[in-house]
């Protein structure tokens, strides 16, 4: 038989909870493996922070549609990669990229540009003189498609042939021109014009000439050592003269025939043809076509694939290469190195290029001492709710107390969990969540208790009180808590950085609160009240109530009897 409105079965209750912990400490130790400990923010453990200025070719300021669309994109890459607890916010035209732990290596390659281009290779040269002859290019080794040819390594490193880039058809000349001094800024970054406009400026007219003569001379100048200012920034329809992202080589470069927007799909993995990684791509309809086309007219000849103005990779095509084939990108890759050019490939490209102007390390020292202060905060809050409870309530504050234990374990399964599921990392603004959730889940327990006061003031026994009392107290504490978790939402939604940290931590305790009310604190109060001895007045904290309801019982005999 069910038991009458406001009753439970405590012992029914409690076994629920425990099952919850049993549950959620088991996917902690047992199924979801790794660190059985919360995962700290940058504030807390340390971490790099990243600004990234932002470069327009025209020295324009950028536009603040296109710095929210670079920082979307961040965003984005951040998720893809796997990096947890980092934030990306805008500085006004700076991207500033806050990301804790050891992932700084991580944070100064999300605001690699991504502009991808396909272009046919039309020379080549080693990026330094002491290159030695027959050395391997470092280019790539190979365009895959399909079923995968058979690679070759390509041969020692060839002069550029005098040779226009528009002009591709062109009989070569099988003896390079003498190369001339290099010109002034032919280095790409040895420009003593600070303004950066002027720079790509220059750097175009030079590195992106149409002129043979012009390419000759900026190929023997260029220098790879120095940074290139075109980086992200040069034109697709203009032949390009460019060193490969190993410095090794330098490359005369035809128009773009494809842009990377081409494609659909970018994953990194091993290589399917010896040691290393390859990014394999996929694309869309238009993409394949054009790509086909290329390949199938280009057996024999190189084609890179070049990235904000570096050239990643320079295979041979060995086979042309079908529509629905899949490309593979190989080079010299290591694991990171690969998928964070998936990455940057799979979720595309800014539509600004940016400047790392400031590196900045967080020493995990300043956050380990922020981390103890955040925790003696939150003792000294918790020991002030133990003392008020235990001298206003006596046996129910020793329920409370347990009760906030109980939450603190669940708590802290949760954050254990939230760190490995959605990558929730725990910073300063969330250890005041949770301080300011002991006062919601405390207030639960004055308004239950509060109600069996005035249960017992109208002449109820303890007993009979509890579930009366809870019938009308859940009603005021769903309230509550809805309303403290509608506020919570509302700030994690409109906020951002560190305060929706502040807002998660408070609505996951208000919901966990709720939890813990209703299968901890209402069944140890059950349980108390048919205990004789946690019932008895000097111990229960509830004397004065149930005096005042003997009063009201002996009015209410006096007025019958008079009656």
């Amino acid at each position: 038989m069910a038991p009458p409105a406001g009753q439970i079965r405590p012992w029914r209750s409690l076994a629920i909870f425990a099952g919850i912990v049993v549950i959620l400490y088991s996917l902690v130790f047992f199924a979801t493996g790794g660190d059985p400990t919360p995962k700290l923010g940058i504030d807390l453990q340390g971490g790099t922070r990243v600004t990234l200025t932002a470069r327009t070719p025209n020295g324009a300021p950028p536009s603040k549609e296109s710095l929210d669309q670079a920082r979307q994109i961040i965003e984005t890459r951040v998720n893809g990669i796997g990096v947890t607890g980092a934030e990306v916010v805008l500085d006004g035209n700076n991207l500033v990229i806050t990301v804790p732990g050891a992932n700084g290596d991580q944070a100064k390659t999300l605001g690699q540009t991504a502009k991808l281009y396909f272009r046919p290779v039309l020379g080549e040269v080693p990026a330094t003189p002491q290159t030695a002859p027959g050395a391997p290019n470092q280019g790539g080794n190979g365009t895959q498609g399909g079923q995968a040819p058979s690679t070759s390594t390509p041969a020692a490193p060839t002069p550029v042939h005098q040779q226009s880039a528009n002009t591709p058809k062109s009989p070569p000349s099988t003896q390079p021109a003498p190369p001339p001094s290099p010109a002034p800024g032919a280095g790409a970054a040895s420009s003593d014009n600070t303004d950066p406009a002027e720079q790509i400026k220059q750097a175009r007219a030079l590195l992106q000439s149409t002129d043979p003569a012009v390419q000759q001379r900026a190929l023997a100048g260029l220098d790879c050592a120095k940074a290139n200012p075109l980086e992200g920034n040069d034109d697709p329809k203009l032949p390009l003269v460019a060193c490969d992202q190993q410095k090794q080589a330098k490359y005369l470069l035809g128009p773009s025939i494809m842009s990377g927007e081409r494609i659909t799909n970018a994953s990194a993995g091993p290589s399917k043809n010896g040691p290393g990684y390859e990014v394999d791509m996929n694309f869309d309809h238009q993409g394949e076509d054009i790509w086909a086309s290329f390949t199938s007219a280009n057996v024999g000849k190189q084609a890179a694939f070049v990235l904000d103005t570096a050239v990643v990779s320079a295979p041979q095509i060995n086979t042309a290469i079908l529509p629905g084939d899949q490309t593979s990108i190989t080079g010299s890759f290591g694991q990171a190195e690969a998928q964070n050019l998936a990455n940057v490939l799979q979720y595309g490209s800014l539509p600004l290029s940016f400047q790392s102007s400031e590196s900045q390390t967080v020493s995990a020292t300043l956050g380990l001492a922020s981390l103890e202060a955040g925790l003696l905060a939150g003792a000294i809050g918790l020991a002030a709710v133990f003392v008020y409870c235990l001298f206003y309530y006596r046996a129910l504050g020793v329920l409370t107390i347990l009760s906030l234990l109980l939450s603190g374990v669940i708590v802290y399964a949760v954050l254990v969990l939230l760190g490995r599921w959605i990558g929730f990392t725990l910073d300063l603004a969330g250890v005041a969540g949770f301080i300011v959730a002991i006062g919601i889940t405390a207030d639960s327990f004055v308004i239950f208790f509060e109600r069996i006061k005035d249960e017992m003031r109208e002449g109820r026994t303890f007993r009979s009180a509890v579930p009366r009392a809870w019938v009308r107290a859940r009603r005021t504490i769903l309230s509550a808590d809805g309303v403290s978790f509608l506020a919570a939402a509302v700030l994690y939604v409109l906020a951002a950085g560190q305060v929706q940290g502040f807002a998660f931590t408070l609505g996951m305790s208000t919901v966990l609160d709720l939890v813990v009310v209703f299968l901890v604190t209402h069944p140890l109060v059950a349980l108390a009240s048919q205990s004789r001895v946690l019932s008895q007045p000097s111990l229960s904290g509830l004397g004065a109530a149930q005096r005042v309801g003997a009063e009201h019982r002996s009015k209410l005999a006096t007025a019958g009897k008079g009656a």
